[in-house]
């Protein structure tokens, strides 16, 4: 399957840059470009593409405001946004994640990761680096603002066990693999507890898995070490 992109990005230079890193590959296109949220979001709904790169600071309708119009629409329940920003830690990116962004990547990274946060993120994992989660969960998702929360204890209630132990390491930044390998189960086994505890927990994707489990209490927020800043 080829991996269908919008690119959302005031700078047409940048967005030029990403056409072209994108196209050189076999497994995706760009389908369209925005210079704007508003744009990104009308673009979204007409080209129904697979990953929207969104940059935060543009004009008018901002990219926050244009994920939480994508993550919103019923219609592009496939679609997935993967968050570009130059710090790749701010308020703007929490709550990017709590709106529904699968993840997100700093514009100083490799062509390589760029190309493969995008594969990431349109297989329907989220692209969290460990720093990143653990200081999004210190500062801003273990203690949301009003309005803001998203997960409440008594959400975990119909959870299994087990689904209860793999969303834990979920939240703790593992990957299947690894969650595989510490319970003794397959990686497939692992996909469907994190898919069944996403349903029933209304999480939209991975990354909103994460904002739940520390928002119910399952996992606590760990301490900021030191330079997580």
């Amino acid at each position: 399957m080829t991996i269908r992109v919008l690119l959302a990005d005031d700078q047409a230079l940048l967005r030029a840059t990403f056409r072209i890193l994108i196209d050189t590959c076999d497994d995706m296109e760009v389908v369209g470009e925005a210079g704007d949220g508003a744009q990104a979001v009308d673009l979204a709904r007409l080209l129904r593409p697979d990953v929207v790169l969104m940059d935060i600071r543009m004009p008018g309708t901002d990219g926050l405001a244009a994920t939480a119009d994508v993550c919103a629409d019923p219609g592009l329940s496939g679609t997935r946004v993967l968050i570009l920003t130059t710090f790749e830690i701010d308020e703007y990116v929490a709550r990017a994640l709590r709106a529904g962004a699968s993840g997100f990547l700093g514009k100083d990274v490799t062509a390589d990761t760029l190309l493969d946060g995008i594969r990431t993120v349109a297989s329907g994992d989220s692209l969290l680096s460990p720093l990143a989660t653990r200081c999004l969960v210190a500062r801003f998702l273990a203690s949301p603002a009003e309005g803001a929360r998203l997960g409440f204890p008594d959400d975990l209630a119909g959870l299994t066990t087990r689904e209860r132990e793999v969303t834990a390491r979920v939240a703790q930044g593992r990957s299947n693999e690894d969650i595989a390998h510490e319970l003794v189960v397959s990686p497939l086994t692992v996909r469907t507890h994190v898919h069944r505890a996403m349903t029933k927990l209304g999480a939209r994707d991975r990354a909103q898995l994460v904002v739940i489990a520390y928002q119910s209490g399952l996992v606590r927020a760990p301490e900021p070490l030191p330079g997580d800043h």
